[in-house]
């Protein structure tokens, strides 16, 4: 008679020897293994024959009255199966479901006849899948080291918004947070506080603002150098999530970027991390939305570049800030181009499914993704959003794969309501969202919690180049004093200077510059914040002049403002090399008329 519970299994099954070595780690030791070749003998109860056909769970009797005959109880298949992983975490309700829900019972024990009558073709299906191994999942040293990252975009987010910021929405700022929430306050009521989530309802100088940033970019720091541990971590995490999302709600215009919402969902998810499966499944849950809504928004606008397969023959030269190697990517010939875009729709809609596929698989797609955002961040300067998507890559493996990173992995660990009830909101969200987007109805009831918790960007929808621009508008700001002779304003990192090649900026994000080639696209009426802007030119605001290249007038500002359209492209290795030129321009018109400071007034 077994003092502890015994499984009983084919030792000489390839399939059956993979199985019971993830079970034994599983299960912890509460339960004993041994292959029926070794330990068969002792349990004449059981027919030689049916250990070929089955595992058998071998189990001390209920009664101790019963004869040593009969002292033991045994089952078979699938029911054994389940019996035995009630002894893993978290595993108890496939018994369950097999004692009480209708046909499963009947449905398990056909399934494991029918891989058990198949093992060699399971065997192979499963070392294609798993590999020789199939481990546990085990994810303390993935999310120690995403955390790390994660502090490293915080990072590089609040320091290059500190240099930014009182240009950008400071008192003498192109759109003043001030004037912003007073407009929000004035409309909503008493409503605004939960509609615009910000600290800086408190307080919103230029001093507030930069203190704002510097003070996330330092707890950054400790974040990443692993000084906090314990709850000092989630504390750290809360501080860099609330801080952001007072930014992002703050800079209007200038901070409501796809990587602005990323950041504040991957930074909130971050949270609730600590050894549990299900935020685990959250954030590949995440990289999924990312990365399947990023291919299907690209079909689903009827996008004819995009479905003949060549808006990559345009992307390169069109898209906002291209770096140096775009200029010789756009000079490939078109075949490349066409499988460079048929390539970049399927790992976009084809390999997140695999996000959720077994563990080979799942490798495989870890490594296509992140071979398509080191393209992107080689060839475009999307600031820390390539960064962050490759971070959130990190949750596809496993500490094993990282066994040879000497990492001291010390989370806290979460408690698993929390993670429930933090998992059905965020899904719920998530789902809604997705669903309104692709069939422009809202899904009720989850519409109300939606509108609810959209001020928190907790849940997000995504989808970057729906529609490839296959030109490139310019915007040349100039100024005069006279009305006659202009001189051009310079920017620190967009196009203007036809000999100036790309620049190299990410994970730096020059907001200005970015905001230029939106309001390229479109009339300057559908950019407010641009007119503000030539205004604060005529008033020499030093904010808002640091932040360009450089300023054609320091003595003082100009009497006259206007801009100019301009369509760009590359050139091509002769003209580069007759004339080194990497730009070519054709006037386009007047963007922006004649202003004076007598012409209008800048609205506060």
């Amino acid at each position: 008679m077994p003092d502890e519970p015994l499984l009983l299994f084919d030792g000489r099954c390839g399939f059956c020897r993979i199985w019971i070595e993830y079970w034994k780690a599983n299960t912890g030791g509460r339960i004993a293994y041994a292959p029926s070749e070794e330990a068969g003998s002792r349990y004449p109860q059981i027919q030689p024959e049916e250990f070929g056909q089955s595992v058998q769970l071998v189990m001390p009797a209920s009664s101790p009255d019963q004869a040593p005959d009969q002292a033991i109880e045994v089952t078979r298949g699938a029911q054994a199966v389940f019996v035995t992983l009630t002894y893993a975490p978290g595993m108890a309700w496939l018994l369950w479901a097999y004692r009480h829900v209708p046909g499963f019972a009947t449905l398990s024990e056909a399934a494991y006849r029918g891989i058990a009558s198949h093992r060699s073709f399971f065997y192979h299906l499963t070392r294609l899948t798993f590999g020789r191994r199939i481990r546990p999942l085990k994810t303390a040293k993935v999310e120690w080291l995403f955390v790390r990252l994660l502090a490293a975009i915080y990072f590089a987010a609040f320091a290059s918004l500190a240099v930014q910021i009182t240009g950008l929405i400071g008192s003498r700022g192109i759109l003043p947070a001030s004037g912003y929430l007073a407009a929000v306050s004035r409309f909503l009521g008493v409503r605004a506080y939960w509609q615009a989530p910000t600290i800086f309802w408190v307080a919103h100088g230029d001093r507030f603002l930069q203190a704002a940033c510097w003070a996330g970019a330092a707890i950054s720091v400790l974040l990443f150098s692993a000084l906090l541990a314990g709850y000092l971590e989630r504390v750290a995490l809360i501080c860099l999530y609330v801080l952001y999302l007072s930014l992002c709600t703050a800079g209007q215009d200038f901070l409501s970027f796809q990587w602005d919402s990323l950041l504040l969902e991957a930074g909130f998810l971050a949270i609730f991390l600590g050894n549990s499966k299900i935020v685990v499944l959250l954030f590949r849950w995440l990289l999924f939305r990312l990365m399947f809504l990023s291919g299907m928004v690209k079909l689903t606008s009827h996008d004819p570049v995009w479905r003949d397969w060549t808006a990559l023959a345009f992307h390169y030269m069109t898209q906002p800030l291209p770096t140096p190697l775009a200029w010789y990517m756009y000079q490939l010939p078109l075949g490349f181009q066409r499988f460079s875009t048929a390539a970049t729709l399927f790992i976009e809609l084809v390999i997140p499914f695999l996000f959720f596929a077994p563990r080979l698989w799942r490798l495989v797609a870890a490594g296509l993704a992140l071979f398509l955002q080191v393209l992107i961040f080689l060839t475009g300067n999307y600031t820390f959003f390539n960064l962050l998507t490759m971070s959130l890559c990190l949750f596809l493996f496993d500490d094993y794969a990282l066994h040879k990173l000497r990492l001291r992995a010390r989370n806290v660990c979460t408690n698993k309501l929390v993670a429930i009830a933090a998992a059905a909101i965020i899904l719920g969200l998530s789902v809604s969202g997705m669903w309104q987007m692709f069939f422009s109805t809202p899904l009720e009831p989850e519409s109300a919690v939606e509108r609810f918790a959209a001020p928190f960007q907790i849940a997000n929808t995504y989808g970057l180049f729906a529609s490839m621009t296959t030109t490139r508008p310019e915007i040349i700001v100039q100024g005069s004093n006279d009305g006659e002779n202009w001189l051009d304003y310079e920017f620190p990192f967009k196009p203007g200077d036809l000999r100036q090649p790309p620049h190299w900026v990410a994970p730096y994000q020059p907001r200005l510059d970015w905001q230029m080639w939106f309001a390229a696209l479109s009339d300057y009426r559908g950019a407010p914040w641009f007119t503000n802007f030539m205004v604060r030119l005529l008033q020499g605001s030093p904010a808002v002049v640091g932040l360009l290249a450089r300023n054609p007038f320091p003595a003082a500002p100009p009497k006259y403002v206007r801009a100019e359209l301009f369509d760009y492209s590359f050139t091509d290795f002769r003209t580069r090399r007759a004339t080194g030129q990497w730009w070519a321009r054709q006037p386009h018109g007047l963007y922006f008329p004649r202003i004076s400071l007598e012409d209008v007034k800048l609205r506060e």
